[in-house]
């Protein structure tokens, strides 16, 4: 029986010194989860049970179970590099085929899939037109190369402003402009373009805004200070041309009137709805001044206008800020993925859109999962189902992009286990040696 013994003390250190040496072998894999080699003592079979004097006849291999422990995480300077903090898998799909990993390693294939190095693409939500994302059925993730459509001022989505904010400071020691308001117009009075003596106003600022081709224009507010303490009149034009291409809101050409208290508070109320850009004017006006400027843009161009916040104290005028919504069409210049799995695309137009979010597994018993190589884990009826979810809810980790997650392999815990091992296979020889020894005295009996 010592035999029997010692032979399988020789399979199970060598299986143990497998274990170590894949283990060693993967310690720079990424998402590589280490495995420990589980042993169970063997017994014969008796019809009358188990006795006091029962000796064993060896041990067998009962499991190889590996350790889903957090690995290290390492920056990288790739965005579509994802680590998973915390549990939880990657969902891949391989023609429809579904496999689970813990290997972030991801970048765009010819069809701007998201894929890893084996060409397995990943999957998640998907966003519609306008960045909204839904949990329905997870889709292998396609990262659209369509510009990003234009919108135009006043025709953003959203609970935000629609259309231009402007807070300035207009100096209450301002004299009354010494010249009346008269722009005139070059070529001629029918079209051109506007000027305005520096003369006939206090302060000026401009503001950008985006018609509905995405087309950008420069918005100029002129501030002219009254004869009747704290009022100003403000007049606009756009692209240089002629003050009547634009309503401000008290007819087409017309100033508005800002008042002001004695502290120097706005007290015009705000905002004003309805301001309107004559596009087609304003095209006129180009044409006749020599600048080809065409547009067939949606006119008029319809937004809000609000001054809150704007004073009128004794200090030097100056614009606090000016924004405005609208934006002109971008092209996709980067991508960058955050801690609840969004995958947002940025823009050559400053813009941003969520274009879809990684959705991720997690397994009652992550050890079920049978190992298909290339980082890649499948689902069996030990695993159990997958319970699908966002990254950072329930059981979920976060995501981290410009990330991977290490092996887990303790290199120096497995070079330790690499010589108790050896130890016990030399040990389980000198067993086999000592019957041995003992066979061939019985043997050379006289």
């Amino acid at each position: 029986m010592a035999f029997q013994q010692g032979l399988s003390g020789l399979a199970a250190s060598s299986k143990a010194l497998d274990v170590i040496g894949n283990n060693v072998a993967n310690a720079s894999t990424v998402g590589f989860k280490a495995a420990n080699a589980h042993f169970a003592d063997v017994y014969a079979n008796a019809l009358n049970g188990g006795g006091a004097m029962q000796v064993g006849i060896g041990t067998s291999l009962a499991a190889v179970v590996q350790q889903f422990t957090q690995g290290n995480i390492t920056t990288t300077n790739n965005p579509l590099d994802i680590s998973i903090n915390g549990n939880g898998f990657f969902r891949m799909s391989q023609n429809g085929a579904i496999t689970y990993t813990r290997n972030g390693q991801f970048h765009l294939d010819n069809s701007n899939y998201i894929v890893n190095d084996q060409g397995y693409k990943l999957t998640g939500y998907l966003a519609d037109a306008t960045g909204n994302i839904a949990a329905t059925t997870p889709q292998e993730i396609q990262i659209s190369a369509t510009d990003l459509a234009p919108v135009a001022t006043g025709a953003s989505t959203g609970t935000g402003f629609k259309g231009v904010q402007a807070v300035v400071n207009l100096d209450s020691r301002s004299l009354v402009p010494s010249t009346a308001w008269a722009p005139t117009v070059s070529p001629g009075p029918t079209n051109g373009l506007a000027t305005v003596s520096a003369t006939s106003y206090t302060y000026s600022t401009p503001a950008q805004i985006y018609d509905s081709l995405g087309n950008s224009h420069t918005m100029t507010y002129y501030f002219r200070q009254t004869a009747t303490p704290g009022q100003w009149q403000v007049y606009a034009n756009v692209d240089g041309t002629q003050f009547s291409n634009v309503d401000l809101g008290a007819g087409a050409g017309n100033p508005i009137t800002l008042n002001f208290d004695t502290n120097g508070k706005l007290t015009t109320a705000m905002p004003i709805t309805g301001v309107s850009v004559n596009l087609a004017g304003i095209t006129a006006d180009l044409t006749a001044a020599g600048v080809n400027k065409p547009n067939g843009a949606t006119t008029p161009l319809v937004f809000g206008l609000d001054f809150t916040g704007t004073t009128q104290y004794g200090s030097t005028s100056g614009t606090n800020t000016v924004t405005s919504d609208g934006y002109s069409s971008g092209r996709l210049v980067g991508l960058s993925v955050g801690a609840d799995g969004i995958v947002q695309g940025r823009y050559s137009n400053g813009q941003a859109r969520n274009l879809a979010q990684v959705v991720m597994a997690n397994f009652q018993n992550p050890n079920g999962l049978t190992s298909l190589g290339n980082n890649q884990w499948a689902q069996t009826s030990a695993s159990g189902q997958p319970a699908i979810g966002t990254p950072n809810t329930g059981s979920m980790g976060v995501l981290q992009s410009n990330s991977i997650e290490e092996s887990n392999v303790d290199l120096t815990g497995e070079l330790v286990a690499m010589i108790t091992q050896q130890r016990n296979y030399q040990a389980n020889a000198q067993t086999i040696k000592t019957q041995d020894s003992i066979m061939n005295t019985l043997v050379n009996l006289r």
